[in-house]
């Protein structure tokens, strides 16, 4: 675990108590933010590569940044919901190595929690549609960090403690603990900010191992050691998550997002694309367009 905690920041982008029925029954949403649910009333589900979970009154519910899941409600449910961006320096994420549902327990000071994160931020709610498809649009995405950078500075530090005494109960969940690696060797943390921070260039396994000093069969099997990863996976999948970013909220080309991403050719970044996602770019961005 990184001991500089505090080195990660947290952006809201929405928050809001909502009612919902049937017309929420949404698949293979992913999005570039995290989402926060607490469910106060009725039932819903919520479906990950893992398998699905019951949306239960008074549970809280986190889906980290890039997890693909599928959202619904048979009849009626309420919610307060939070939507957030993760900002790190070295850019890899407190969830790095755990993209699924993690479903907790609500106690009284969550809930007191939440409510006053509600309460401190009105007209935060989407306000459009609850249609992912609908409202991850960069323009909205601007709108509401503009939001943001108007909000008072006791109001940002108030948001940010609330959202890290949140996030703070995931980090100690079993379910997270036994994803997580307990100790990582310093030089595959350094190689993993190098790859973040490098994503818009052609990176190959031999030239990582040749960084840190290490021979490329060496560094391939502590690279998998220590993050359950062989590094060209992890390669490809940090470039195709920065490309989903950029599909859902800009409207850049396909060759330009191969580009940003450091793929030589729109076939191979199609490809890589397909593997890790399960559909293609363009049947990607139809699912982060208006509903026809």
């Amino acid at each position: 675990m990184p001991s500089n905690i505090l080195k990660y920041n947290f952006s809201i982008l929405h928050i809001d108590y909502v009612k919902l029925n049937n017309k929420w029954n949404y698949d293979n949403v992913i999005s570039p933010y995290y989402r926060l649910y607490y469910i106060d009333q009725g039932t819903g589900s919520v479906s990950d590569s893992s398998g699905k979970l019951i949306l239960e009154t008074g549970y809280l519910y986190l889906i980290p940044s890039f997890t693909l899941c599928n959202l619904n409600c048979e009849e009626f449910m309420s919610q307060f919901f939070i939507q957030f961006f993760e900002e790190s320096p070295d850019g890899i994420s407190l969830f790095n190595n755990h993209r699924n549902v993690i479903k907790l327990k609500a106690d009284d000071m969550d809930i007191a929690l939440i409510k006053k994160m509600h309460q401190n931020n009105p007209g935060r709610g989407i306000n459009r549609s609850d249609n992912p498809k609908v409202y991850e649009k960069e323009a909205y995405y601007k709108e509401y960090r503009a939001l943001n950078d108007k909000m008072k500075i006791h109001q940002k530090f108030e948001n940010q403690g609330i959202l890290l005494q949140l996030i703070s109960k995931f980090l100690n969940s079993s379910s997270f603990r036994s994803n997580y690696p307990q100790i990582t060797s310093s030089k595959i943390l350094d190689t993993m900010s190098y790859i973040q921070l490098h994503l818009d260039e052609n990176l190959t396994v031999v030239e990582l191992a040749k960084r840190v000093n290490q021979s490329k069969d060496y560094f391939s099997k502590q690279f998998l050691l220590h993050t359950g990863e062989r590094p060209l996976n992890y390669i490809h999948k940090k470039k195709i998550e920065r490309a989903q970013y950029l599909i859902a909220t800009t409207n850049k080309t396909f060759i330009e997002i191969a580009i940003d991403t450091g793929f030589a050719n729109l076939p191979h970044f199609s490809k890589i694309f397909k593997q890790i996602v399960s559909i293609t770019p363009g049947a990607y961005r139809n699912q982060n367009t208006d509903l026809k």
